[in-house]
C-alpha cells in the first residue's frame, strides 16, 4: 500500500507540475516569429530579440474568453495543490472509509477547470489562422487533464477500496 501511496503522490506531483507550467509559460499558439500564451504576446523583432507585448484587442481574441481561459487555468492549479495538501492531511487524520474523497473531488475539479480552459481556447482562439500551431503549453494543458482526471479515479476507487 506504500508503494501505491508513493505512485499516487507522484502522479499528483507530476499533474501540478503540469498544470503550473500549461499555466504560466509562453507558448499556447507559435509561429515562426510569434509565441502567445493566455497572459501575453511574444514576439521576434527583426534583431532576434523577444518582446513582450499586451494580447489584442479585438474581435480575434474576445476579452470574455481570455478571462475564462486564464481564471479556470488559475483555478486548475489551486484545485490541483489544495487536493495534495488535502491528501497528505487525510492520510493522518481521516478513517479509511473517508481518507481520499477530498482529494478526489478537488482533483476531479482541477480537471473540469483546465479541461474547460483548454476546450474554450481551442474553440474561440486561432480559428482562422493558417499559420501557425499550439504550443507545449496548450499540450501540457491536456496531458495534465488526463493525469488530473486518472488521479481522481484513483482517489475515488482507493476510497472504495479502503472502505
Amino acid at each position: 500500500m506504500l508503494v501505491l501511496l508513493a505512485g499516487i503522490f507522484l502522479l499528483h506531483i507530476a499533474g501540478v507540475i503540469l498544470l503550473l507550467v500549461a499555466t504560466i509559460d509562453n507558448a499556447w499558439w507559435i509561429t515562426d516569429s510569434m509565441s502567445t500564451d493566455v497572459w501575453a504576446r511574444w514576439l521576434l523583432s527583426p534583431s532576434g530579440v523577444w518582446n513582450l507585448t499586451d494580447l489584442p484587442q479585438h474581435s480575434s481574441y474576445p476579452h470574455e474568453y481570455l478571462q475564462a481561459v486564464q481564471a479556470s487555468s488559475v483555478l486548475a492549479c489551486i484545485f490541483s495543490i489544495l487536493g495534495l495538501f488535502v491528501f497528505v492531511a487525510q492520510l493522518f487524520t481521516l478513517a479509511k472509509g473517508q481518507r481520499f474523497t477530498f482529494s478526489g473531488i478537488f482533483q476531479l475539479l482541477a480537471c473540469l477547470c483546465i479541461m474547460i480552459a483548454a476546450s474554450i481556447y481551442t474553440d474561440i482562439f486561432h480559428k482562422n489562422e493558417s499559420s501557425g500551431w499550439y504550443g507545449h503549453c496548450f499540450i501540457l494543458a491536456w496531458i495534465s487533464f488526463a493525469f488530473t482526471f486518472i488521479s481522481c479515479i484513483i482517489y475515488f476507487v482507493l476510497r472504495k477500496k479502503t472502505a
